[in-house]
């Protein structure tokens, strides 16, 4: 039993305010990144930097060319469907469930491989990376599907990479 005594002589645990976040379900900032539609949830501005977290849906046959993030640590969690990832220079399959942490500086891609849309989430320890697709993406609208990066949208993405910290590795 506890006294007032050793109550006042524990240590205190000392949290840092800030304001929680809530996207509820369908909310948030949403663009089209060629076929894929991206719904960001984190950014570097509403959590200090620290994190970018977004939920994507992605037709089957795309996902990103290889490539390298220097400064930042990737996340992904698969809530349905069949994620093939480079890991260096092997492949390895991702399902429904799965999580694949990805340390900076790891040569690494995904590609939809099934036959259907793939949902998953996935998050850049530290922030920022939301720029990247800001910048290239479109603002996703209602009733209209995608379409896939034109060979100039591809052109942007090898000159605006630099400018993020990412480094394309065919």
């Amino acid at each position: 039993m506890s006294t007032d005594t050793e109550s006042a002589t524990a240590p205190s645990t000392q949290y840092p305010q800030g304001n929680v976040i809530h996207h509820p379900a369908g909310s948030g900032p949403t663009i089209w990144f060629g076929d894929a539609i991206y719904t960001f949830k984190a950014t570097a501005e509403n959590t200090n930097g620290v994190l970018t977290l977004a939920e994507a849906s992605v037709p089957p046959g795309s996902g990103p060319p290889p490539h390298i993030h220097p400064h930042a640590d990737e996340g992904f969690i698969i809530l349905g469907g069949e994620i093939e990832f480079l890991n260096g220079t092997t492949t390895f399959i991702a399902e429904e469930g799965s999580f694949v942490y990805v340390p900076r500086g790891t040569r690494h891609r995904f590609r939809n491989v099934g036959l259907h849309v793939a949902r998953l989430i996935f998050f850049f320890t530290t922030a920022g990376m939301e720029g990247f697709f800001n910048e290239l993406g479109v603002p996703a609208r209602k009733g209209e599907a995608p379409t896939p990066f034109s060979d100039a949208d591809r052109r942007r993405i090898v000159e605006v990479a630099p400018k993020y910290n990412l480094k394309l590795a065919p």
